[in-house]
């Protein structure tokens, strides 16, 4: 085997004896590496032990978004695990697949095969496509480790050359990522939006996932836009054809909750109430933090700023509420001295339209005491102003 030769190492670690060493070296801590690559180095070749504890490190990283029990039988890749969707969206929108009536599925630019094996759990046919050597014997490897390689057929070819046809749906997930980073052009992907939603259009379904980041204003007027966070965390923004035209909505898991526009006008700007929430980022991303304020009777803080006030407490699973017990203008001084005089040691600090860095603000005030607090750095009405709470 040659080391230099990333397709002959995959391909090592799927022989007999790197099955076998990749169960030995299962659980390895990076502390532990060298001690067992010396062990495991003295019956083994060097590149084939290199490789397996190189996947180990992989298969750790990939336990946060496939669950541990995948992520030990899966094979990865350094772009694969960085790039691939986390198992609760892709499961969330298989679910949805089904839901639309989809029996079969192109996924183009299938990278290691997260959302092929969603699909296929849910009992869809994938035709899983990429253009790269070891992304496709990586998607193979999974296929089959999971026992779903009868409903995945995994094809290394150019995603612009396939023939979709016969598939109910089209599934794209564009590279985002070049040499220098992520891409922020919508036409920089690989391959174009343009061309993605060109095959969407085609397709009596088809979603394709872009950026979050994505201007409203690149979204075709044939797609429903919807923005995905999990945990509060915003994941990805899918364009979807074949359903809602011009629809906007924020989909939120675990769950799923999910917020659809309704076109209001933006809310308007109110003094600061009693309660701050912060919308769900998913709900800003999506353009609907007026669907937001108008069910908690709340208004905006400052009209560039996605903070609602309100004077009520109303449960939302679109924002989290905290009580606002102080609000002072920007003034460093004064937030120390209010922060020692309430014993606050543990402080949460918050930061929307303000260039001050939390870390920075923490480092200056020195907090000590059992108390807590949460501190929001950020405008009310165009002022910066520092607002001092806790959770409700």
């Amino acid at each position: 085997m040659n080391d230099l030769d990333p397709l002959a190492s995959f391909a090592s670690l799927r022989t007999p004896e790197g099955r076998a060493l990749l169960d030995a070296a299962r659980g390895t801590e990076p502390a532990q590496e060298l001690a067992v690559a010396t062990r495991l180095r003295r019956d083994h070749p060097a590149p084939l032990v290199t490789a397996v504890l190189a996947q180990t490190r992989l298969r750790q990283r990939a336990a946060a978004k496939f669950g541990a029990e995948d992520a030990e039988r899966m094979f990865f890749t350094p772009n694969g695990v960085e790039q691939s969707t986390r198992t609760s969206v892709a499961t969330y929108r298989a679910e949805r697949f089904g839901a639309l009536g989809v029996r079969s599925v192109a996924d183009l630019c299938c990278g290691i095969g997260g959302d092929a094996i969603a699909l296929a759990r849910a009992g869809i046919r994938v035709l899983a496509v990429d253009r790269d050597p070891l992304t496709v014997a990586a998607a193979r490897a999974n296929a089959d480790a999971l026992g779903l390689a009868d409903l995945i057929e995994v094809r290394e070819a150019d995603v612009t050359e396939v023939a979709t046809e016969e598939y109910d749906a089209v599934f794209v997930d564009p590279g985002r990522r070049g040499g220098r980073g992520r891409i922020f052009d919508p036409e920089a992907y690989s391959p174009p939006l343009s061309w993605a939603v060109g095959a969407a259009l085609k397709a009596p379904r088809a979603a394709l996932k872009i950026a979050p980041g994505v201007p409203h204003e690149a979204i075709p007027a044939e797609a429903e836009a919807e923005w995905i966070s999990d945990g509060g965390d915003v994941k990805e923004a899918v364009l979807w054809f074949g359903t809602e035209p011009g629809l906007v909505r924020a989909t939120l898991l675990p769950g799923p909750r999910e917020l659809r526009g309704r076109g209001l006008p933006d809310p308007s700007v109110r003094p600061l109430g009693r309660y701050l929430y912060e919308p769900d980022g998913a709900v800003i991303r999506a353009h609907l933090v007026a669907e937001v304020a108008e069910e908690l009777d709340g208004g905006l803080l400052d009209e560039t700023i996605a903070y609602v006030t309100a004077d009520g407490l109303r449960p939302t699973p679109y924002a989290t509420a905290y009580e606002i017990t102080d609000q002072l203008p920007f003034n460093v001084k004064k937030l120390k001295a209010l922060l020692r005089e309430r014993g606050v040691g543990i402080l949460t600090v918050k930061k929307r339209g303000s260039a001050v860095e939390p870390e920075e603000l923490r480092r200056k005030v020195k907090p000590q005491g059992p108390n807590s607090a949460t501190v929001f750095l950020t405008r009310v009405a165009g002022a910066p102003t520092m607002l001092v709470g806790h959770p409700a």
